[in-house]
């Protein structure tokens, strides 16, 4: 990951939200679970409408973040189904949600104890 530790990580799940943002995606979540799960520090939740604009809003975000800090995901998983696609960063972990899933599972509730990140501030 470009830079180290906690600073690297939020800026990559700053960077993943905005990049999910410009492809419309809603419901745009950046949940600090390190101290939940300890196996990373970020999920980045985000909801699309159907299965094409999941795919585009995976395709954005793996564009975005190998553009601007030269990553790349070590694991994805959901890709065919295009209903919940799972980005591993290690330290973040991008989670696009068809509306149908993200209500189904609510992660949201599920770590709704966890502190957010305001991904919409500049810089």
């Amino acid at each position: 990951m470009v830079g180290t530790g906690a600073a690297a990580a939020t800026r990559l799940a700053v960077v993943a939200a905005r990049a999910a943002d410009d492809k419309l995606a809603s419901d745009i979540v950046v949940l600090d679970v390190a101290d939940a799960i300890g196996i990373c520090d970020h999920f980045v939740l985000a909801t699309a409408s159907n299965e094409r604009q999941v795919k585009a809003i995976v395709d954005g975000v793996e564009e975005r973040v190998r553009l601007e800090l030269d990553e790349r995901p070590i694991a994805d998983e959901g890709r065919g189904a295009r209903r919940w696609v799972v980005l591993d960063y290690g330290d973040v972990v991008v989670h696009v949600f068809h509306s149908d899933e993200r209500a189904y599972y609510r992660l949201d509730r599920l770590y709704g104890d966890c502190s957010r990140t305001d991904w919409t501030q500049t810089g």
